[in-house]
């Protein structure tokens, strides 16, 4: 996690989150800005991964934790308690108490991005640690990626070790990809951005029945 946390390979994402720390935005302009990396939150034995885009700069990049203290951070909060995967359904700042379930919550960048788009060079350069940290975590037997961006990158840390992508793997809401012996399997959901929850394409309902699938296929790996 130290090597997360100091990073510094990015010029542009250095340069974008520290400035988003400096350059503060009303309502948080008594904060004290985290404005580094943000490390992977949750339990290195969980068995579920979630795989977001990255954390934005008045949310994560604020708190320190992944989807903290943003309009996402409280619609994803609210499902994954709904689905049994947090201990509360808000998501405030580091010591609110909330505590990941049998799973853990990470991003395909971990500095937040200029309009949340980070360059296929940051990604690429991100994804080093994501395929650090899934290489130590043994007992994940699912992964959630929450946005096109995070199924894409997590496919890129498959093919890293060894996965030949089956034909007809995309991306889509609700999709349940086998990818065969030694991967975890892969789920898709819409990413709770305001984009996506504002206009109504994604929904409460609908974001609970994406963990719930989750869940659904836990229980029958264990039958």
């Amino acid at each position: 996690m130290e090597r997360v946390i100091t990073c510094r390979a990015c010029p542009r994402l250095v340069e974008h989150r520290e400035r988003s720390g400096e350059v503060k935005v009303k309502r948080y302009m008594d904060w004290d800005y985290w404005a580094k990396p943000v490390p992977t939150f949750g339990s290195p034995d969980a068995e579920v991964c979630i795989i977001g885009l990255a954390p934005a700069a008045h949310g994560g990049n604020r708190t320190g934790r992944m989807f903290t203290g943003d309009p996402s951070a409280d619609f994803l909060a609210s499902a994954l308690h709904e689905a049994g995967f947090v201990t509360q359904p808000t998501s405030q700042h580091r010591g609110d108490g909330l505590e990941m379930i049998n799973a853990c919550i990470t991003s395909a960048v971990r500095c937040a991005p200029p309009e949340n788009k980070p360059t296929v060079e940051e990604q690429a350069q991100c994804r080093l640690y994501l395929i650090e940290e899934l290489g130590l975590m043994p007992n994940v037997k699912a992964v959630l990626a929450l946005g096109k961006l995070g199924f894409d990158s997590y496919l890129r840390v498959a093919k890293e070790q060894g996965l030949v992508r089956p034909k007809g793997v995309v991306f889509g809401h609700r999709v349940r990809y086998d990818l065969g012996p030694g991967f975890p399997t892969l789920f898709g959901s819409y990413h709770p951005s305001p984009h996506n929850t504002y206009t109504g394409r994604l929904t409460h309902d609908g974001l609970v029945a994406a963990f719930r699938d989750v869940q659904e296929f836990l229980a029958e790996s264990k039958e």
